[in-house]
């Protein structure tokens, strides 16, 4: 506590929670599934619903059901329950964050006071943590993080702090050494850089600090220290409130153990009110908590200290065993499927407890009466007037923009292949039509030689129109992060699109005049200097035009099918409407409104009033009350002909670039994340725990489909693995020209064992499997790799084994079940029938327990689809029906909850069982799940092995080994 050990007043937040109700309206079954037929009905029947002509045909699901509590600072509170249990829609609500479409009831209140749902609220009391890890690829880990602490700005804390030491109370030498550096950090004025760095170290991040964070398409850091600098990322800020959500994941048991401890004591000496879920803690992180609450199908089934947890239960007559860990037997005991083994009373007597019996065992116990008392109670705010829930903004606008058009700045240096492409691409394009196009064979005497020209000015303004189209693609990239932000760091569209736009200045600065300066002259246009520049001036409207056009269907588009669709459409439409492809005066009456709405209009007359007012286009020729060429071939085409239009065209172009930029701004401002309010849900509830009989005696089902394949044992030995040294590191003083990722490591996996790959963040688990795997298509790979006794070939190998990626890739638009079946039709032998690969995919899938998820769509990850823990299943899943003789796993149970793991885990045991050789990397395992290896691979970091054997019964042989040292 910052009273009893600083000697000051910090600031508390208490948030309570009374009766709160979320309710969604949703599709069922196959209605779900975005096919353009059921976009259609769906469209057409919300219009339908919008004016009273039908009745909406969404059904409506309660996802929390009228739960009560108090969230108390200077304490931290665990809350546990399984997917789709309602957690990160409880998270939401308490922050503040939840979606509009949402029906919410009940009261969230900070310190006594409502949160009004229906205006936008300040970012800096609480924040929410994600579980999915949006970042920009393009940047550091230590950009990334400095970033979100120039949005959130610095708390009072730091003042408070300050006041501490200068009090000198003496009180400071009880605070850990680190926190004590952090406070001195964060208040003596060394800014927000010293305290980024301090959240680097604390969270692990040293060594990857100057990394590119990476994606699917760049390499860069791990699922893991992604996952720790999404939580980062929220720290920097120090907020009063914070509500984390499934933070852990990926991270091996001694890095979250190691956060854990860090937010405990942040908790604790700031006087901070935190919510954390989590899927699997470990019995010593469970004991940094200090309050529990159990959420089951979105009813409390628990909520009290983290002391009393199994109390309930007890009296209930269930029992947590031994050995067991606390946090699994909560979620396991409200299961149908595992609550039967932790019954104490007589067997024979035994019956299902359902969730409900649990929650009104809760609500009439004597555990809730002391948070009613507390809800009842009024709030004791006396020394908290201070913090105002609905305080302003502490960052100026000013400083938000600075930093935005800086991260635009290093984004713009990162991503400089795509604009050294661009430029290449525009030089080729006009040495092309200049040569096409050249002076010494055109001539000005006629209407047919100023047609030649018409067709020259024509192709420049196409082509730089068309070089403004990858702003769709560089836009639709960033959405995904900038939604993530806008949420969580309050980042305006205004700022992301007053940086963007100042950036794209000098781009198309230099984009037009490259252009301008290869074909001017070349072609043979007025030579005079005025016209050279007035010539650009155009080209360069029509460029910032383009850019912001194409941005603005990107923000309206969202994703880039749609973007590209209406790119498209609106290049197509300015085209054929600009007047060149059809004259002005050829267009039908009911389509001239489309001529002068075409941005293309005015580049088109603009560029050519410039070009034939010169001197050189006098030459007489009478046409329709035209006297020379340059006003002959206006006339034809049906262009304006006085020069003041000049300067109104190119002002309606820089018109249009702004309308469209500021379209932009309230399109980002606005418009939610695609398909945000679409969800899948199941007609029935879903077991999330596979049968423990169906496990243990095999599948019931007499239908079961064994694939043939041949048992094959993997044996490595010697493997040694360098990359070439970064340059970072070479910076740093390296010396060495290679970097070693993995030192002498050999072993073997063999047919119906199971083995797990073990290792801190950084010992180089993944990196073996993917030698091992021939997944590694850089570096230096020394040692040799044998397939039952014979060398390693990659072409066969691939055939024959399968592997399960930490991140789960998959296409968005496919069900469940299409996913599974793609893959199997891709892997499966030909000799396979159809109805027997049909039939082997249904099993598949009640092993993984998908089986009720088979019509949703897979979705796109943060957005809408497949949970995390789904979408780990799914990928498990994809592999199985390949029927391979060799897995590789990596990371199998991460962003599982206890029940969902030990599902995979028996899984995989009965994979095993079969004559399959698996090997899992694995972290966080609980007692249960490390138990069912047979074997062990300890690697420590530097891609050394420092215990290879079995486990032993109750893991007697690895600690016999460990303990003779």
């Amino acid at each position: 506590m910052v009273e009893s050990r600083l000697g000051v007043d910090a600031p508390k937040v208490e948030v309570r929670f009374e009766r709160l109700t979320v309710e969604a309206d949703v599709r069922v079954g196959r209605r779900a599934v975005p096919t353009l037929l059921n976009a259609a009905i769906n469209a057409a029947q919300e219009l339908a619903t919008s004016v009273h002509m039908c009745v909406t045909r969404k059904r409506p699901i309660r996802i929390i059901n009228e739960v009560s509590g108090v969230i108390r600072p200077s304490r931290m509170t665990l809350l546990l329950g399984a997917p789709g249990s309602g957690k990160t829609t409880l998270l939401k609500a308490l922050a503040g964050k939840l979606d509009s479409s949402l029906k919410f009831k009940g009261k969230v209140m900070y310190n006594g006071e409502e949160i009004n749902y229906s205006t936008p609220q300040t970012q800096y009391l609480r924040t929410y943590v994600s579980q999915y890890d949006l970042h920009h690829a393009e940047m550091t880990v230590r950009e990334t993080i400095d970033f979100s602490s120039k949005m959130l700005g610095t708390n009072n804390e730091f003042d408070m702090l300050g006041e501490a030491i200068r009090r000198k109370k003496g009180v400071i030498n009880e605070v850990d050494q680190d926190l004590d550096s952090f406070i001195k950090a964060t208040t003596f004025g060394e800014g927000s850089n010293l305290t980024t760095n301090y959240i680097i170290k604390i969270l692990g991040l040293s060594e990857c600090a100057d990394t590119l964070v990476g994606d699917e398409m760049r390499r860069g850091i791990s699922g893991g220290q992604k996952k720790r600098a999404t939580v980062g990322e929220m720290l920097v800020g120090l907020a009063r409130c914070f509500f984390m959500d499934d933070i852990s994941t990926g991270l091996d048991s001694s890095t979250a153990f190691e956060i854990m401890k860090f937010l405990q004591q942040m908790a604790h000496l700031m006087d901070l009110t935190m919510v954390i879920s989590l899927l699997q803690p470990p019995p010593e992180t469970l004991e940094l908590f200090d309050d529990i609450i159990l959420l089951c199908e979105g009813q409390i089934v628990y909520h009290g200290p983290r002391e009393n947890a199994t109390d309930l239960f007890e009296t209930m007559g269930f029992k947590c065993p031994d050995r067991k860990n606390v946090a699994d037997f909560l979620q396991e005991v409200t299961s149908k499927m595992d609550q039967k083994q932790y019954w104490t009373g007589d067997q024979n007597k035994y019956q299902y407890h359902t969730i409900e019996n649990f929650a009104e065992s809760f609500r009439t116990s004597y555990l809730p009466l002391l948070v009613e008392d507390k809800l009842c109670s009024p709030n004791n705010t006396g020394k908290n007037k201070e913090v105002k829930v609905n305080a302003g903004r502490r960052v100026s606008r000013w400083n938000i923009f600075k930093a935005c058009f800086s991260r635009e700045l290093l984004l713009l240096k990162r991503n400089s292949p795509v604009h050294i492409f661009k430029t290449i691409q525009i030089t080729v394009m006009a040495l092309v039509i200049s040569t096409l196009f050249l002076r010494t064979k055109m001539s000005h005497n006629s209407v047919l030689d100023a047609n030649k020209y018409m067709g020259a000015l024509f192709m420049a303004v196409v082509i730089v129109n068309f070089n403004g189209m990858t702003e769709i693609a560089m836009t639709i990239k960033r959405l995904p992060t900038f939604y993530k932000q806008r949420e969580l760091l309050a980042l305006p569209g205004w700022a992301l699109l007053c940086s963007v736009y100042l950036i794209s200045i000098p781009i198309s600065l230099v984009e037009t005049g490259l252009w301008t300066g290869l074909t001017y002259y070349v072609i043979g246009y007025a030579p005079s200097a005025i016209r050279f520049i007035q010539h650009f001036l155009v080209l360069f409207a029509m460029h910032q035009m383009s850019m912001g056009l194409y941005r603005f269907l990107a923000a309206i588009g969202r994703t880039q099918v749609m973007a590209n669709m209406l790119g498209t459409a609106a290049l197509i439409a300015i085209y054929i409407l600009g007047g060149f492809v059809i004259s002005k005066d050829d267009l039908q009456p009911w389509l001239r409104w489309g001529y002068w709405t075409s941005p293309f209009t005015y580049a088109q007359n603009a560029i050519a009033l410039n070009e034939f007012h010169d001197k050189r286009w006098n030459s007489e020729f009478y046409y329709n009350g035209a006297n020379t060429v340059g006003e002959a071939i206006l006339k034809i085409r049906g262009l304006l002909m006085e020069w003041h239009w000049y300067w109104i065209c190119v002002t309606i172009l820089f018109g249009y670039s702004l309308v469209f930029n500021i379209f932009s701004i309230f399109a980002l401002e606005f418009i939610g994340s695609p398909h945000k309010h679409q969800v899948n849900i199941k007609t029935t509830k879903v077991n999330f725990v596979y049968n423990r009989q169906m496990a243990e005696n095999g599948n019931s089902s007499n239908d079961q489909v064994i694939l043939p394949f041949r048992p094959l044992s993997l044996v490595f030995d010697h493997i040694q693995y360098f990359v070439d040294m970064p340059k970072e590191m070479t910076k740093n003083g390296a010396t060495k020209k290679k970097l070693q990722l993995l030192q002498d490591v050999s072993g073997a996996f063999r047919p119906g064992v199971l083995t797990a790959l073990m290792g801190i963040t950084g010992a180089g688990k993944t990196t073996l499997l993917d030698v091992l795997a021939g997944r590694k298509t850089g570096g230096y790979i020394e040692g040799t790799i044998k397939i039952a006794g014979y060398p390693k070939k990659q072409d066969t190998f691939s055939r024959i084994s399968g592997y399960c990626e930490q991140s789960d890739i998959h296409s968005p638009n496919l069900t469940v079940y299409e996913s599974l079946k793609f893959s199997a039709w891709l892997r499966l032998p030909s000799n396979v029938k159809p109805h027997q690969r049909d039939m082997f995919i249904k099993e598949v899938m009640n092993l993984i327990e998908i089986t009720d998820l088979k019509n949703a769509m897979v979705g796109i990850p943060g957005a809408t689809g497949l949970s995390a823990e789904q979408r780990k299943r799914l990928t498990i899943a994809v592999e199985l029906v390949a029927s391979p003789s060799i897995i590789f796993m990596d990371e199998p149970t991460t962003g599982l909850d206890a029940r969902a793991a030990a599902i995979v885990m028996r899984t995989v045991r009965k994979t095993v069982d079969t004559g399959r050789t698996v090997v899992c990397t694995i972290h966080q395992p609980s007692i249960e799940i490390f138990e069912s290896f047979d074997e062990l691979l300890l690697m420590k970091r530097g891609g050394q092995l420092i215990y290879s054997g079995s486990v032993g019964p109750l893991s007697s042989n690895m600690i016999k080994y460990f303990e003779q040292g």
